[in-house]
């Protein structure tokens, strides 16, 4: 049996318990034995990979191979997957490289199983952290029963630090946070954008982004968030408008406002 994690209430309040309990839920979930099963016999089974192919004939390999980019429902687009290995990420015209989703393009070099790669199936320390991400991801999954918008502040928490530490220009981080769809949704959120936004020219989207960001946080950068404040005061506005936008839905604007008042 794999272990619940444990939400006991949604908004900032919630967010903070999972916080202080993140550690200690996460490696009960991870030494469940279903999860524990599955890595070992990534762990031990990987090396034998040398071809997009041999990745997409192992369900179980696939299945944590996907997992840890939070790609697990294309587990049965065999070709599609097969493709986006083989393919590799150095040619422009490679798949991962044409998709707007960069979780492929991450997918694809993480293996190095495309022309003129490195293999990195052979390299157990890559191997572990695949297999550490992907157990992330899976207890990610698992809140997200509970409550959905704790998942996508638990992605964020590791991503944003990872876009922020990332090499490239700032208007290169924004297009690769654009094009990771739970982070492009909490951003999203947490800045107030409307459910149409998306549907504009992508420069218009990339300057507004920018303003709503720097107005407020004080800065337009991404690499702000190399600072666990920023993330954290991104995180609980976001969790904040969520919890706004489900009380808004459930109950009258009167009570909404009483509510939010301590009433």
């Amino acid at each position: 049996m794999t272990f619940q994690p444990v939400v006991p209430a949604g908004g900032v309040a919630g967010w903070r318990f999972m916080q202080r309990t993140y550690d200690t839920q996460l490696q009960t979930f991870s030494a469940s034995p279903a999860n524990d099963r599955e890595t070992k016999y990534f762990l031990e089974n990987i090396s034998n990979v040398k071809s997009a192919e041999d990745l997409v004939s192992d369900r179980r390999l696939l299945q944590v191979a996907l997992g840890a980019f939070g790609l697990e429902g294309d587990i049965n687009n065999r070709y599609f997957v097969q493709k986006i290995l083989s393919d590799g990420t150095r040619s422009d015209d490679a798949l991962a490289n044409r998709l707007s989703d960069k979780r492929y393009r991450e997918f694809a070099d993480a293996f190095g199983l495309g022309p003129g790669d490195v293999r990195k199936t052979g390299l157990i320390t890559n191997m572990e952290v695949v297999a550490q991400n992907n157990l992330i991801s899976q207890f990610e999954i698992s809140v997200g029963e509970t409550d959905e918008t704790m998942r996508m502040a638990l992605y964020a928490q590791h991503k944003l630090s990872d876009l922020a530490s990332q090499s490239g220009s700032e208007t290169r981080k924004w297009y690769d946070l654009m094009g990771l769809p739970p982070l492009r949704k909490m951003m999203e959120t947490a800045l107030g954008l409307p459910a149409a936004f998306s549907q504009m020219d992508i420069d218009k989207q990339l300057g507004v982004f920018r303003d709503k960001l720097s107005d407020l946080t004080g800065s337009a950068e991404l690499s702000q968030f190399s600072d666990p404040d920023a993330v954290r005061k991104l995180t609980d506005t976001f969790l904040a408008r969520s919890q706004i936008a489900q009380l808004q839905n459930t109950i009258s604007p009167g009570q909404t406002a009483l509510i939010l008042l301590g009433a």
